[in-house]
């Protein structure tokens, strides 16, 4: 049987050698590939294709908010992503699981609620702890439009939220600016935005309401 590879993507060295001791305690062998940043999660699913679980940090360097579990949902919807946060409360996983989430683990766990955990998500099923927040209808809205968004123009997207003009863009991502201007014409149509403003606000929308 072939060992699992899962990505842990957290700014942590300590937290993610603690979250490898307790997978290699769940499951046994298992194959670790590490990102600590959002700008790292592209590179590393690039690199590693067969990877089969993400464990992401909500906060890492690059990170607003829930912007990194959007990122990976539009860049591998095959590879399901489980929220691991030290904001374990229910309006945080019931926002994770709106956008996109198939687990959310808190930080707090232990080892063997962890192994329990990814061992149910790889297995093609979901775990989440005990929550009481509402389904929030806003949120709903806010994860179709953007799903409608590529990776690229997402990426765009984020730069647009930090203030960034075109030719900054370019240069972030390395594209030509006519490109830029393009992504960010598609962007407006989709969101519905009519204006660089408008479509900053959204990606304020996915920032926490509090610290995650």
């Amino acid at each position: 049987m072939t060992a699992p590879r899962i990505l842990i993507a957290d700014d942590h060295p300590l937290f993610r050698a603690a979250v490898l001791h307790a997978l290699r305690e769940a499951l046994g062998q298992v194959d670790v590939v590490e990102a600590a940043s959002a700008s790292a999660l592209g590179p590393a699913l690039a690199a590693h294709p067969e990877i089969e679980l993400v464990l992401l940090d909500l906060t890492m360097p690059g990170a607003r908010g829930l912007s990194s579990l959007v990122y990976l949902r539009g860049e591998r919807p095959d590879i399901p992503v489980v929220v691991i946060s030290s904001n374990d409360h229910p309006r945080t996983i019931r926002r994770a699981q709106q956008f996109g989430a198939a687990g959310f683990i808190p930080k707090s766990s232990t080892a063997e609620v962890i192994g329990k955990a990814v061992s149910d998500v790889l297995e093609g099923g979901t775990w989440f702890p005990p929550m009481t927040a509402e389904r929030s209808e806003s949120d709903a809205q806010l994860a179709a439009r953007l799903a409608q968004l590529t990776p690229q123009q997402f990426r765009v997207l984020l730069c647009l939220a930090d203030g960034l003009l075109n030719k900054q863009i370019a240069h972030e991502l390395g594209l030509a600016e006519n490109t830029v201007k393009v992504h960010v014409t598609a962007i407006l149509k989709k969101l519905d935005c009519h204006s660089r403003t408008q479509a900053a606000v959204l990606v304020k929308a996915l920032e926490p309401e509090g610290e995650v």
